[in-house]
């Protein structure tokens, strides 16, 4: 109870009993005189507003139409559950990040730093490449990063196969992999041990100018060409193919009738480095929830009555 009162940030009223904790949920029992009932407390979301005290009761009102219930207690027994805009985080461990990458890796610069400054909940325990000399992988590397090469070529033999990469992962117990400009197709052995985990960053409003081929200067060339008035990055969680995978997030960006296609690249990169990181920062506080019909939305962290 001591370790369970340490983690929630306060202590633990003396009747209350701790029955069970999940990734996703906590499951407490309130014996008060009045009641004994069951709340079952999604840290996936900040779901406890406010305490309303009656004479010996207090209502409790999620935020969520899916976890709605009743506590009776006290305002006084109740009021170490009462969530803060800081609730979520401290209920939600660090998660710890995989990225993926085959250049620069500015983006994964972006999500380092943001994870350093404290704006994202979790911590890039490895950087996987297809390229081990790329400026992402010496940048890892500078930063006590831990660097494996995927996947095996003629021109890098040591490399790990799909399988090998797989169990090297769960190694680093891995929560989420994270694309920043990887632009081999992720193997199905990925995809099928990480579902809902794989999230990747491209730099059209997808689906358009998406797909095996549209990366770098290639789609903001296409854009142009297109006669398209807007563009933009798009995060999406990772699928089978190229640039299919439900979309999460996306940033508008207008495309100027005298814009070269490195002018265009380069507005559209800045976004990227804010859209991705508010997206990662989303992902590891549980802040993204799944529609009914399978589309992810972000639930925001001062409203989780709003989703976008």
């Amino acid at each position: 109870m001591e370790a369970l009162g340490s983690m929630i940030g306060t202590s633990l009223p003396s009747h209350t009993k701790f029955i069970s904790m999940s990734p996703n949920c906590l499951t407490i029992r309130l014996a008060s005189r009045d009641a004994l009932s069951h709340c079952k407390v999604p840290y996936r979301r900040q779901v406890l507003t406010k305490a309303f005290s009656g004479s010996e009761v207090v209502l409790l009102k999620a935020r969520s139409k899916t976890w709605g219930f009743e506590c009776r207690c006290s305002a006084q027994e109740m009021e170490s559950y009462v969530a803060t805009d800081n609730t979520s985080r401290s209920l939600t461990q660090r998660k710890r990040l995989a990225v993926f990458v085959s250049g620069g890796g500015s983006n994964f610069k972006a999500i380092h730093e943001a994870a350093k400054e404290g704006l994202v909940h979790g911590d890039i325990m490895v950087l996987v490449t297809d390229k081990p000399g790329c400026g992402g992988a010496e940048y890892a590397r500078d930063n006590q990063i831990p660097v494996i090469v995927f996947p095996r070529s003629m021109s890098s033999p040591d490399a790990v196969s799909a399988a090998e990469l797989v169990a090297t992962l769960r190694n680093f117990e891995v929560d989420f992999l994270l694309l920043a400009g990887f632009l081999k197709l992720i193997p199905i052995e990925l995809v099928q041990a990480f579902p809902r985990s794989i999230l990747n960053i491209h730099p059209s409003l997808l689906p358009a100018f998406g797909g095996k081929g549209f990366y770098g200067l290639k789609v903001h060339k296409a854009v142009i060409a297109s006669g398209a008035r807007y563009c933009g990055p798009t995060v999406h969680f990772v699928d089978e193919r190229y640039d299919t995978g439900r979309i999460v997030a996306q940033r508008v960006v207008p495309v100027l009738a005298d814009d070269t296609a490195e002018q265009l690249a380069a507005r559209v990169l800045h976004q990227e480095h804010q859209l991705y990181v508010e997206v990662v920062s989303a992902l590891c506080e549980d802040r993204i929830v799944w529609r009914e019909d399978g589309v992810p939305l972000i639930c925001s962290r001062e409203n989780p009555n709003k989703l976008y």
